[in-house]
């Protein structure tokens, strides 16, 4: 059997030149007007440079952008639960000619990321956006105080990438691109492929998930999301080094890889979950694992709304489908991991499992119980804290040498 198609049912549309063009291009982008772009629409970049956002070819239009918040389908139809876009302020907009091109540069170091040849400039009902999309409009929400900050105009055209933003050379073999990772699941045989979604080290409830997915499964994809984050949360190398660490010890041999991705986290819940779906199955995953509160973040959502949206989509619109897996945890009288649907006990003989209490007891120096996570994951990740720690007494020290010298003066 064969991988699945990339989303559209062509073939993977990589928008990263390369070679000659690539360097005539970066030429020529020295000489544009340029705009910084955020951290999100970076990764969204990059995205559609590796061809994870296959088939799309660059942002998307005012016509494409209301369909997709309104019914998550492009204009022409192709179904897309979040809308990819960019924009800039009413200065800036007004600056630039539509049918004009532009450099797009990282907004932290300068990097040319991509060219845009601009078709369209409008502005956007941003309160509609984050209502369809997120479900709220709460400026609390991590991604709606994004979409409400961006500038008031989106700029809308087909992009050539031209650079992947330092990913490759900061995560190294990490970094893969779809057409990497179906280059490798085809050498190891693979085409009934799970993916499992983190952007957290994985406690015992996670390698409960990946393993009853690879049960049914020729292999899994553990696919780490190497954006930004929420403040507090665990880097990327960290987490990778503890997921390298409780897959030597803890899968057989060849049934897993390990990935990155570049994209941050919008924290859209349910539409996230469609979404990294979508791009999954650009990677050549047949499947997704879908979790409690997949992509969610407080309690803006139900813990199985992401259960429930694929339920609700047009037949065929995605050929990867969701391992749906109720709430885990670990249960005192059954003697290991469970579900919902396989535990008959009560709250009181179980042990509920989530990155966030992890994270808790890890930086409070707490005792974490061995059913919570493995000890070879705990040894790196209390190694990382213990840095932290250290770190901040420095800070402190330095903090207080500084004011005594300012009282001296």
């Amino acid at each position: 059997m064969a991988l699945v198609s990339p989303h559209g049912g062509g073939p993977l549309n990589p928008l990263l030149l390369e070679g000659a063009s690539l360097s005539e291009e970066r030429k020529r982008a020295g000489g544009l007007p340029k705009v910084r772009v955020s951290s999100r629409e970076k990764g969204d970049l990059i995205m559609l440079g590796i061809g994870g956002f296959t088939p799309l070819d660059g942002f998307m239009t005012h016509a494409d952008w209301s369909s997709v918040c309104d019914g998550m389908k492009t204009a022409n139809g192709l179904f897309w639960p979040i809308p990819i876009t960019l924009s800039v302020g009413r200065d800036t907009a007004h600056s630039i000619r539509t049918g004009s091109d532009i450099a797009l540069v990282d907004q932290d170091d300068g990097d040319i990321l991509a060219i845009l040849s601009v078709t369209e400039k409008y502005e956007i009902d941003k309160a509609h956006e984050c209502a369809t999309v997120f479900g709220t409009t709460d400026f609390e929400h991590p991604g709606v105080r994004m979409v409400m900050e961006q500038g008031e105009v989106n700029l809308a055209g087909p992009v050539k990438v031209l650079s992947q933003g330092g990913f490759p050379e900061k995560y190294g073999s990490l970094f893969m691109s779809p057409k990497e990772t179906r280059t490798l699941f085809e050498s190891l045989g693979w085409s009934r492929v799970a993916a499992f979604q983190t952007r957290n080290p994985m406690h015992r409830s996670h390698e409960y998930l990946a393993k009853v997915a690879i049960e049914v499964s020729d292999g899994m994809l553990i696919h780490s999301l190497l954006g930004q984050l929420k403040p507090g949360d665990i880097p990327a190398d960290v987490r990778t080094k503890a997921i390298s660490t409780l897959a030597e010890h803890y899968f057989v041999d060849k049934t897993i890889v390990q990935a990155g991705y570049p994209l941050d986290m919008r924290y859209a819940g349910p539409r996230e979950a469609l979404l990294h779906a979508l791009f999954r199955q650009n990677y050549g995953c047949s499947h997704l694992i879908v979790g409690r509160d997949h992509a969610g973040v407080g309690s803006y959502y139900g813990p199985f709304d992401a259960h429930h949206i694929f339920d609700k989509i047009p037949k065929g619109a995605l050929e990867t489908q969701p391992l749906k897996i109720d709430w885990t945890f670990w249960c005192y009288r059954c003697g290991g991991m469970a579900s919902a649907r396989t535990c008959p006990h009560g709250d009181a003989d179980r042990l509920l499992l989530s990155g966030t209490k992890l994270r808790k007891m890890l930086s409070e120096g707490s005792e974490v119980p061995a059913e919570f996570s493995r000890p070879e994951v705990l040894e790196v990740l209390r190694a990382y804290y213990a840095g932290l720690a250290e770190h901040e007494k420095v800070e402190v020290k330095l903090s207080g040498h500084s004011a005594r010298q300012g009282l001296g003066t």
